[in-house]
């Protein structure tokens, strides 16, 4: 770091000591990147659900509703993204290990994506998905330097009240039309 630079703080500082902890071992940054492009406009989401409405007929509703949610879920980050306008993080101290489609950076897409895919998906599956996906593709974001920890944090909460608002509507039609 150059002396002119100021010392990272706050949450520079957290993703400092984050990319200083994983960066260097082995596989970490191929893995973090794979799952940057899997969330990539919630695409892996959405062929996951796909698949599994191919595969069980029965609960393609089910199925449908998780991907459709997962997508409406990265819609609703991408509108607060053009709405609070912050920018990615960009202190020399933070190195960035992926190219993003846009500089925005407030909420994380990938983060509000998965979280509302893993608890849709959840109930489809029976399994504890959020647990399980959640905590990686949040890492991850920071990990690879394209976010604030806060960024990932408004992601988890909103991808939480996305996949929420989706059962809820889902509900709603089924008890009014289906």
């Amino acid at each position: 770091m150059a002396d002119t630079a100021e010392s990272p703080r706050g949450e520079v500082a957290a993703m400092v000591a984050v990319q200083s902890a994983l960066a260097d071992r082995p596989g970490v940054l191929p893995a973090t990147r794979a799952m940057s492009h899997f969330g990539e406009h919630s695409l892996g989401w959405l062929l996951v659900a796909l698949l599994g409405a191919f595969l069980s007929p029965s609960r393609r509703r089910e199925w449908i509703l998780a991907g459709g949610g997962a997508f409406a879920a990265h819609a609703a980050a991408v509108l607060v993204k053009r709405v609070v306008r912050r920018e990615r993080p960009h202190h020399p101290a933070v190195a960035v290990n992926v190219g993003t489609p846009s500089r925005l950076s407030f909420p994380s897409a990938h983060a509000t994506s998965t979280t509302a895919a893993a608890i849709l998906l959840g109930r489809v599956t029976n399994l504890p998905l959020a647990a399980v996906l959640v905590p990686p593709m949040a890492l991850s974001r920071i990990l690879l330097g394209v976010h604030y920890p806060s960024d990932v944090a408004a992601g988890v909460a909103l991808g939480a009240g996305a996949a929420g608002l989706a059962v809820r509507v889902d509900s709603a039609v089924r008890k009014r039309w289906v």
